[in-house]
């Protein structure tokens, strides 16, 4: 996703790309049961991440819909 957001023809806020570098990260992980030596991704990640990811995703979103306005 921060490849994409870089890659848009226009100033994207660095802390947007940040975000979204965060969200790259979980992509695997949490897609893949045994993505860890131990345990499903469902015990390595909780509410906290989840919510934080959300709400990440939530403002990638809300600046690319204000873009495209």
């Amino acid at each position: 996703m921060a490849r994409l957001l870089k890659e848009l023809p226009l100033q994207v806020p660095q802390e947007l790309v940040e975000k979204a570098r965060y969200l790259d990260g979980l992509y695997i992980p949490t897609r893949y049961p045994d993505a860890f030596p131990e345990g499903p991704s469902a015990e390595h990640y909780g509410p906290l991440q989840s919510e934080e990811a959300i709400g990440h995703a939530r403002e990638i979103l809300g600046f690319v819909r204000a873009q495209m306005a």
